[in-house]
């Protein structure tokens, strides 16, 4: 336990050097208010650019609470899980690639306690993340638009957490079993290819881990089918439990890779 203890500070203090629990935060905080505020100033925007034609007339629709944070869970998925993912993507095969691991392999370490410091530390940050950007987006829909439930709010927090642990799974197993660019483009392509597959194809399967972002939302709506809701919990809970596992073999399969 002190082993992993050691680990997990080493972990804590490169992201707080690196500024990581200072500005993966800040950008979803961005994402999240961005939202709200552009869709209820639109109008006014649109007036301020000026030049538009004459008797030129745009009705905005009328937006739920609902709709402002499925609309920033969106710019999550997209710009705020690039981020993330260009952020830790390299934090086991840069080690290796720069000599860092080499100082760690050659003490006898556990490799289960090496994997999960990262992941511990990954998860702190996306928590950070997602906290900023619920907070953000949550506090302008409230000011602009109307309340929520606190309790399916809460809920669709959590879904979302599990959905961005299992992204942070990917992430560290490709880490581990790849070199930094091929790492890249195979967590790019689960992760976002798995998106565009489900939103095209995805209704014909109602279990997937990928369906969670979208099922947060239906909790807020109170839409959720819930059988379907807790498997994919489970199923996502198995996966990311298999992703660790076959991290921590990775990692100790490739150590020997490592420069020196």
């Amino acid at each position: 336990m002190s082993e992993f203890n050691v680990l997990l500070l080493k972990e804590f203090r490169e992201a707080w050097r690196s500024w990581k629990f200072l500005w993966i935060p800040l950008v979803f905080a961005l994402l999240g208010m961005s939202d709200p505020l552009t869709n209820y100033y639109m109008m006014d925007i649109l007036n301020a650019v000026g030049n538009l034609p004459e008797g030129f007339a745009i009705s905005m629709p009328e937006l739920a609470p609902a709709d402002l944070l499925q609309a920033s869970i969106g710019q999550f998925q997209t710009i705020g899980l690039l981020v993330l993912i260009a952020a830790f993507v390299g934090v086991i095969s840069k080690e290796r690639a720069n000599g860092m691991a080499t100082l760690l392999y050659v003490r006898p370490i556990s490799f289960v306690a090496y994997f999960m410091s990262k992941f511990v530390v990954m998860g702190a940050v996306g928590l950070m993340s997602i906290v900023a950007g619920f907070a953000a987006s949550v506090y302008y829909t409230i000011i602009l638009y109307g309340k929520f439930e606190v309790t399916m709010l809460l809920a669709s927090f959590a879904t979302y957490f599990m959905w961005l642990l299992f992204v942070i799974s990917i992430t560290l197993l490709m880490s581990a079993a790849f070199k930094t660019s091929v790492a890249t483009a195979c967590t790019f392509v689960i992760i976002f290819v798995g998106q565009i597959v489900d939103a095209v194809v995805g209704t014909f399967w109602p279990v997937s881990p990928w369906k969670l972002p979208a099922y947060g939302v239906q909790l807020i709506r109170e839409t959720m089918e819930t059988p379907d809701y807790w498997w994919s919990i489970a199923l996502t809970i198995v996966l990311l439990i298999i992703c660790i596992v076959i991290g921590t073999f990775a990692m100790k399969k490739n150590a020997a890779m490592a420069k020196v």
